[in-house]
């Protein structure tokens, strides 16, 4: 049975996700294994560069400040480094007053296999093969790029979400991949009554919706759906997230419109999307989560 943290919404990330790793990861390429050891530890006392994903996880760990007698987020690290070299990334932690405690240091091997463990709703990194292994166990899992320019750290969280293959299964966009958009659209008006099955990402969304409720009106989170659909393939969704007893802030059906601008009006701190082309494009503007899962991400 995985650890209990009392209904807390768990995210591990990898160091690399958390800090800036390319100078030595560079040092491991050109260098070799004991070389990369032996720069960790000689420079194990000079803080590390945030990473991709820290700005959406100093974001995260920020709510527990609303609630310091009872925190609701855990962040967990999980990094491919040993607990020697780790030390580093640990007193980097301590630097940046994260408020991060607990960890599994993997000696090289993924870490993805701890995930369970740790009762973990959501994973980041910035290593696709640990992301899509972690997909493959049935987690929700994302590889994480920076946008173009910097992402607050500041203000209510706002996490946004494409639908199939993310939120929900691939089973529309296997048709609409296979047999195109008209034959897609009338599959979904047939089946517009029946709620679809979950994706990835379901679990994650029901954690946050959970937290949204405990926070009431003035919730420092926000949500939102991005999708290419539009109508009439808006109702399944809209009756699927109802099935679900989810409630989502903003929906956008955009029709097939570049996601880009939209995510950059939300104000979004994460898009998550199966496909890697709408997720560099995205990361021109905010944050993006490629989940690769799906008809859209085959071996």
């Amino acid at each position: 049975m995985p650890v209990n943290f009392n209904g807390k919404l768990v995210v591990a990330t990898s160091s690399s996700a958390l800090f800036n790793l390319s100078e030595s990861d560079q040092v491991f390429k050109e260098q070799g294994l004991d070389a990369y050891q032996k720069y960790q530890i000689e420079n194990e006392d000079t803080p590390l560069e945030p990473g991709d994903a820290f700005p959406l996880v100093k974001k995260l760990l920020a709510l527990n400040e609303l609630s310091p007698d009872s925190p609701r987020v855990e962040v967990i690290l999980l990094s491919r480094n040993s607990a020697d070299t780790g030390l580093r990334v640990f007193n980097s932690i301590e630097h940046w007053k994260l408020p991060i405690t607990r960890a599994a240091f993997c000696g090289g091997e993924s870490p993805y296999r701890y995930i369970s463990a740790f009762g973990t709703h959501l994973f980041l990194s910035t290593i696709p093969a640990d992301v899509r292994n972690a997909l493959d166990s049935g987690f929700a899992a994302a590889h994480i790029i920076a946008p173009e320019c910097p992402s607050s750290t500041e203000g209510q969280l706002k996490i946004a979400f494409d639908g199939d293959a993310v939120l929900f299964s691939d089973k529309s966009e296997r048709i609409f991949q296979e047999k195109g958009l008209q034959a897609f659209t009338d599959s979904e008006k047939a089946a517009a009554k029946q709620p679809m099955e979950g994706g990835p990402f379901k679990p994650f969304l029901q954690v946050l919706h959970s937290l949204q409720k405990e926070y009431g009106d003035d919730c420092p989170i926000r949500t939102a759906l991005v999708t290419a659909r539009s109508a009439p393939a808006h109702e399944r969704v809209v009756l699927t997230l109802r099935q679900w007893g989810i409630r989502i802030d903003e929906s956008l059906f955009l029709g097939g419109l570049d996601k880009g601008l939209f995510l950059k009006s939300f104000g979004a701190d994460v898009f998550f999307d199966d496909q890697e082309g709408h997720c560099l494009s995205a990361s021109k503007h905010v944050t993006a989560g490629h989940v690769a899962h799906g008809v859209s991400n085959p071996l």
